[in-house]
Protein backbone atom coordinates (compact mmCIF):
# COMPACT_ATOMS: atom_id res chain seq x y z
CA UNK A 1 0.00 0.00 0.00
CA UNK A 2 2.85 2.25 0.75
CA UNK A 3 4.51 1.57 -2.64
CA UNK A 4 0.82 2.50 -3.89
CA UNK A 5 0.20 5.54 -2.33
CA UNK A 6 3.61 6.53 -3.59
CA UNK A 7 3.10 5.49 -6.88
CA UNK A 8 -0.33 7.57 -6.88
CA UNK A 9 1.77 10.91 -5.51
CA UNK A 10 4.41 10.77 -8.20
CA UNK A 11 2.26 9.91 -10.81
CA UNK A 12 -0.56 12.17 -10.06
CA UNK A 13 -1.67 13.78 -13.55
CA UNK A 14 -1.51 10.20 -14.58
CA UNK A 15 -3.57 9.03 -12.01
CA UNK A 16 -6.04 12.05 -12.20
CA UNK A 17 -6.33 11.17 -16.19
CA UNK A 18 -7.39 7.44 -15.57
CA UNK A 19 -9.79 8.80 -12.84
CA UNK A 20 -11.25 11.11 -14.97
CA UNK A 21 -11.77 8.11 -17.81
CA UNK A 22 -13.38 6.09 -15.70
CA UNK A 23 -15.84 8.91 -13.95
CA UNK A 24 -16.84 10.13 -17.44
CA UNK A 25 -17.10 6.70 -18.62
CA UNK A 26 -19.47 6.13 -15.41
CA UNK A 27 -21.16 9.24 -15.70
CA UNK A 28 -22.66 8.22 -19.24
CA UNK A 29 -23.72 4.56 -17.89
CA UNK A 30 -24.82 6.42 -14.99
CA UNK A 31 -27.48 8.63 -17.25
CA UNK A 32 -28.43 6.08 -19.26
CA UNK A 33 -29.30 3.72 -15.84
CA UNK A 34 -30.90 7.03 -14.77
CA UNK A 35 -33.30 7.89 -17.84
CA UNK A 36 -34.34 4.32 -17.99
CA UNK A 37 -35.51 3.72 -14.36
CA UNK A 38 -37.22 6.48 -14.55
CA UNK A 39 -39.04 6.08 -18.00
CA UNK A 40 -39.47 2.59 -16.94
CA UNK A 41 -41.21 4.11 -13.43
CA UNK A 42 -43.39 6.22 -15.66
CA UNK A 43 -44.73 3.43 -18.15
CA UNK A 44 -45.55 1.12 -14.69
CA UNK A 45 -47.73 3.56 -13.50
CA UNK A 46 -49.29 4.05 -17.25
CA UNK A 47 -49.66 0.35 -17.10
CA UNK A 48 -51.45 0.22 -13.94
CA UNK A 49 -53.70 2.66 -14.69
CA UNK A 50 -55.88 0.94 -16.75
CA UNK A 51 -58.11 3.69 -17.79
CA UNK A 52 -61.60 3.90 -20.65
CA UNK A 53 -62.93 7.31 -21.54
CA UNK A 54 -66.79 6.58 -23.02
CA UNK A 55 -68.01 9.56 -24.62
CA UNK A 56 -72.03 9.87 -24.70
CA UNK A 57 -72.83 10.65 -28.24
CA UNK A 58 -74.16 13.87 -28.92
CA UNK A 59 -76.30 14.28 -31.92
CA UNK A 60 -79.46 14.47 -31.88
CA UNK A 61 -81.21 11.10 -32.67
CA UNK A 62 -77.96 9.51 -29.64
CA UNK A 63 -78.61 12.07 -27.11
CA UNK A 64 -79.90 10.83 -23.44
CA UNK A 65 -80.83 12.35 -20.32
CA UNK A 66 -79.14 12.24 -17.21
CA UNK A 67 -80.70 9.93 -15.19
CA UNK A 68 -80.23 7.53 -18.60
CA UNK A 69 -76.45 8.04 -18.57
CA UNK A 70 -76.43 7.43 -14.27
CA UNK A 71 -78.31 4.25 -15.49
CA UNK A 72 -75.82 3.16 -17.85
CA UNK A 73 -73.13 3.96 -15.26
CA UNK A 74 -74.48 1.98 -12.70
CA UNK A 75 -74.59 -0.92 -16.01
CA UNK A 76 -71.04 -0.92 -16.22
CA UNK A 77 -69.96 -0.64 -12.50
CA UNK A 78 -71.56 -4.13 -12.18
CA UNK A 79 -69.55 -5.89 -14.77
CA UNK A 80 -65.99 -8.00 -13.63
CA UNK A 81 -63.02 -6.56 -13.44
CA UNK A 82 -64.65 -3.03 -13.52
CA UNK A 83 -62.95 -1.29 -10.41
CA UNK A 84 -64.85 2.44 -10.23
CA UNK A 85 -66.74 4.76 -13.05
CA UNK A 86 -67.31 8.36 -12.82
CA UNK A 87 -69.58 10.09 -14.79
CA UNK A 88 -68.43 13.21 -15.94
CA UNK A 89 -70.97 16.05 -17.28
CA UNK A 90 -70.35 18.72 -20.08
CA UNK A 91 -69.46 21.68 -17.68
CA UNK A 92 -67.49 19.64 -15.73
CA UNK A 93 -65.54 18.55 -18.76
CA UNK A 94 -65.82 22.01 -19.65
CA UNK A 95 -64.17 23.39 -16.93
CA UNK A 96 -61.72 20.90 -16.73
CA UNK A 97 -60.24 21.69 -20.12
CA UNK A 98 -60.37 24.87 -19.31
CA UNK A 99 -58.30 24.76 -16.13
CA UNK A 100 -56.09 22.35 -18.48
CA UNK A 101 -55.48 24.39 -21.22
CA UNK A 102 -56.20 27.75 -20.46
CA UNK A 103 -55.31 29.17 -24.26
CA UNK A 104 -58.42 27.59 -25.49
CA UNK A 105 -60.59 28.84 -22.89
CA UNK A 106 -62.08 31.72 -24.82
CA UNK A 107 -63.28 29.18 -27.27
CA UNK A 108 -64.75 27.16 -25.05
CA UNK A 109 -66.43 30.05 -23.09
CA UNK A 110 -67.99 31.37 -27.14
CA UNK A 111 -69.08 27.51 -27.63
CA UNK A 112 -70.85 27.37 -23.90
CA UNK A 113 -70.68 24.96 -21.06
CA UNK A 114 -71.80 21.88 -23.25
CA UNK A 115 -68.94 22.59 -25.71
CA UNK A 116 -67.86 19.07 -24.66
CA UNK A 117 -69.22 15.79 -24.49
CA UNK A 118 -70.16 13.81 -21.18
CA UNK A 119 -68.32 10.41 -20.28
CA UNK A 120 -67.56 7.61 -18.45
CA UNK A 121 -64.44 7.62 -17.27
CA UNK A 122 -64.10 3.61 -16.20
CA UNK A 123 -61.00 2.39 -14.10
CA UNK A 124 -60.54 -1.46 -14.61
CA UNK A 125 -58.99 -3.89 -12.26
CA UNK A 126 -55.07 -3.53 -13.56
CA UNK A 127 -54.33 -7.50 -12.68
CA UNK A 128 -56.59 -8.95 -15.44
CA UNK A 129 -56.88 -5.97 -17.75
CA UNK A 130 -54.92 -7.11 -20.75
CA UNK A 131 -55.35 -4.97 -24.15
CA UNK A 132 -57.19 -8.44 -24.86
CA UNK A 133 -59.25 -7.79 -22.34
CA UNK A 134 -59.64 -4.38 -22.57
CA UNK A 135 -60.92 -4.52 -26.52
CA UNK A 136 -63.50 -7.20 -25.32
CA UNK A 137 -64.70 -4.66 -22.49
CA UNK A 138 -65.09 -2.17 -25.13
CA UNK A 139 -66.84 -4.22 -27.37
CA UNK A 140 -69.29 -4.99 -25.04
CA UNK A 141 -69.78 -1.57 -23.41
CA UNK A 142 -70.80 -0.43 -27.04
CA UNK A 143 -73.41 -2.77 -27.99
CA UNK A 144 -75.85 -0.33 -27.56
CA UNK A 145 -74.12 2.48 -29.84
CA UNK A 146 -74.72 4.91 -27.26
CA UNK A 147 -71.13 6.17 -27.24
CA UNK A 148 -69.43 8.26 -30.05
CA UNK A 149 -66.31 7.31 -28.98
CA UNK A 150 -64.16 5.00 -26.74
CA UNK A 151 -60.94 6.03 -25.98
CA UNK A 152 -58.06 3.74 -24.14
CA UNK A 153 -54.80 3.95 -25.25
CA UNK A 154 -53.89 0.82 -25.05
CA UNK A 155 -52.05 0.90 -28.94
CA UNK A 156 -50.00 3.67 -27.53
CA UNK A 157 -48.78 2.34 -24.82
CA UNK A 158 -48.02 -0.87 -26.02
CA UNK A 159 -45.75 0.68 -28.90
CA UNK A 160 -43.91 2.90 -25.92
CA UNK A 161 -43.41 -0.51 -24.38
CA UNK A 162 -41.81 -2.06 -27.39
CA UNK A 163 -39.60 1.11 -28.39
CA UNK A 164 -38.49 0.88 -24.26
CA UNK A 165 -37.30 -2.48 -24.91
CA UNK A 166 -35.42 -1.78 -28.06
CA UNK A 167 -33.79 1.49 -26.57
CA UNK A 168 -33.03 -0.98 -23.24
CA UNK A 169 -31.07 -3.16 -25.76
CA UNK A 170 -29.12 -0.52 -27.58
CA UNK A 171 -28.30 1.25 -24.41
CA UNK A 172 -26.91 -2.06 -23.10
CA UNK A 173 -24.89 -2.10 -26.14
CA UNK A 174 -23.98 1.47 -26.07
CA UNK A 175 -22.84 0.78 -22.29
CA UNK A 176 -20.52 -2.25 -23.13
CA UNK A 177 -18.85 0.05 -25.77
CA UNK A 178 -18.14 2.99 -23.61
CA UNK A 179 -16.61 0.54 -20.79
CA UNK A 180 -14.42 -1.37 -23.57
CA UNK A 181 -12.99 2.20 -24.50
CA UNK A 182 -12.71 3.21 -21.38
CA UNK A 183 -10.99 0.24 -20.39
CA UNK A 184 -8.98 0.44 -23.21
CA UNK A 185 -7.80 4.28 -22.46
CA UNK A 186 -7.17 3.69 -18.87
CA UNK A 187 -5.01 0.42 -19.69
CA UNK A 188 -2.75 2.72 -21.99
CA UNK A 189 -2.82 5.33 -19.05
CA UNK A 190 -1.30 2.82 -16.69
CA UNK A 191 0.75 1.52 -18.68
CA UNK A 192 2.43 4.99 -19.32
CA UNK A 193 2.94 4.81 -15.26
CA UNK A 194 4.35 1.78 -15.26
CA UNK A 195 6.91 2.65 -18.00
CA UNK A 196 7.76 5.79 -15.70
CA UNK A 197 9.16 3.54 -13.39
CA UNK A 198 10.47 1.03 -16.01
CA UNK A 199 13.93 1.00 -14.40
CA UNK A 200 13.04 0.77 -11.11
CA UNK A 201 10.93 -2.45 -11.73
CA UNK A 202 13.43 -4.13 -14.00
CA UNK A 203 15.84 -3.45 -10.88
CA UNK A 204 13.46 -5.18 -8.61
CA UNK A 205 13.13 -8.42 -10.78
CA UNK A 206 16.91 -8.44 -11.23
CA UNK A 207 17.14 -8.52 -7.26
CA UNK A 208 14.51 -11.64 -6.83
CA UNK A 209 11.19 -9.42 -6.91
CA UNK A 210 8.13 -11.76 -8.00
CA UNK A 211 5.45 -10.48 -10.32
CA UNK A 212 2.83 -10.32 -7.72
CA UNK A 213 5.39 -8.07 -5.85
CA UNK A 214 5.04 -5.90 -8.92
CA UNK A 215 1.32 -6.17 -9.99
CA UNK A 216 -0.22 -5.33 -6.77
CA UNK A 217 0.67 -1.66 -5.77
CA UNK A 218 -0.63 -1.01 -9.27
CA UNK A 219 -4.05 -3.45 -8.79
CA UNK A 220 -4.32 -0.89 -5.65
CA UNK A 221 -3.71 2.11 -7.42
CA UNK A 222 -6.56 0.84 -10.16
CA UNK A 223 -8.88 0.21 -7.46
CA UNK A 224 -7.82 3.69 -6.55
CA UNK A 225 -8.94 5.10 -9.78
CA UNK A 226 -11.66 3.22 -9.41
CA UNK A 227 -13.33 4.72 -6.37
CA UNK A 228 -12.32 8.18 -7.45
CA UNK A 229 -14.04 7.90 -10.66
CA UNK A 230 -17.00 6.39 -9.27
CA UNK A 231 -17.19 9.37 -6.61
CA UNK A 232 -16.97 11.81 -9.65
CA UNK A 233 -19.90 10.72 -11.68
CA UNK A 234 -21.91 10.28 -8.82
CA UNK A 235 -20.94 13.87 -7.62
CA UNK A 236 -21.66 14.37 -11.62
CA UNK A 237 -25.09 12.94 -11.94
CA UNK A 238 -26.20 14.85 -8.40
CA UNK A 239 -24.97 18.14 -10.72
CA UNK A 240 -26.86 16.95 -13.93
CA UNK A 241 -30.32 16.14 -11.80
CA UNK A 242 -30.25 19.26 -9.83
CA UNK A 243 -29.65 21.42 -12.90
CA UNK A 244 -31.12 20.02 -15.83
CA UNK A 245 -33.60 17.11 -14.90
CA UNK A 246 -35.49 19.02 -12.60
CA UNK A 247 -35.38 22.20 -14.34
CA UNK A 248 -36.69 20.56 -17.82
CA UNK A 249 -39.20 19.24 -15.88
CA UNK A 250 -40.57 22.53 -14.87
CA UNK A 251 -40.13 24.16 -18.08
CA UNK A 252 -42.00 21.58 -20.27
CA UNK A 253 -44.68 21.53 -17.74
CA UNK A 254 -44.58 17.42 -17.58
CA UNK A 255 -47.20 15.91 -15.14
CA UNK A 256 -46.27 12.83 -14.49
CA UNK A 257 -47.35 10.62 -11.59
CA UNK A 258 -43.88 10.00 -10.00
CA UNK A 259 -41.03 12.94 -10.32
CA UNK A 260 -37.90 12.40 -12.01
CA UNK A 261 -35.98 10.03 -9.19
CA UNK A 262 -32.36 10.14 -8.95
CA UNK A 263 -29.95 6.97 -8.75
CA UNK A 264 -31.09 4.54 -5.31
CA UNK A 265 -28.07 3.74 -3.20
CA UNK A 266 -27.57 -0.04 -4.63
CA UNK A 267 -27.07 1.97 -8.45
CA UNK A 268 -24.58 4.29 -7.01
CA UNK A 269 -22.81 1.48 -5.51
CA UNK A 270 -22.48 -0.94 -8.67
CA UNK A 271 -21.53 2.17 -10.36
CA UNK A 272 -18.50 2.32 -8.02
CA UNK A 273 -18.03 -1.28 -8.32
CA UNK A 274 -17.63 -0.84 -11.50
CA UNK A 275 -15.13 1.39 -11.77
CA UNK A 276 -12.87 -0.29 -9.12
CA UNK A 277 -13.02 -3.25 -11.57
CA UNK A 278 -12.47 -1.22 -14.26
CA UNK A 279 -9.42 -0.18 -12.65
CA UNK A 280 -8.18 -3.34 -11.41
CA UNK A 281 -8.64 -5.02 -14.86
CA UNK A 282 -6.92 -2.60 -16.66
CA UNK A 283 -3.98 -2.08 -14.48
CA UNK A 284 -3.87 -6.08 -14.53
CA UNK A 285 -4.07 -5.64 -18.25
CA UNK A 286 -1.15 -3.42 -18.47
CA UNK A 287 1.32 -4.88 -16.00
CA UNK A 288 1.50 -7.92 -17.62
CA UNK A 289 1.84 -6.33 -20.90
CA UNK A 290 4.80 -4.80 -19.00
CA UNK A 291 5.82 -8.06 -17.67
CA UNK A 292 5.71 -9.76 -21.15
CA UNK A 293 8.16 -7.22 -22.29
CA UNK A 294 10.80 -7.68 -19.40
CA UNK A 295 11.31 -10.98 -19.78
Amino acid sequence: MRRCLRSVWENLYLNTVAGGVIGTSLLLLGVYISISLNLGSTIDTWNKDVHVSAYFDTTTDGILSTEERLEYRDKIQAKDAVMHVRYVSEEEATAWMMEQMPSIKPSLTVLGPSALPASLEVTLDPSVADPQFIESFVEKINDEEVFSNIDYGVEWVEKFNAFFQLLNMLGSLLGILILLAAMFLVTNTVHLVVYNRKHELEIAKLVGASNSFIVWPFIFEGAIQGVTGGLAAIAGLWVIHQTIATRLQEALGIKTTNELAFLEGKYLLVLIAVGVLLGIVSAFIATQRFLRQTR
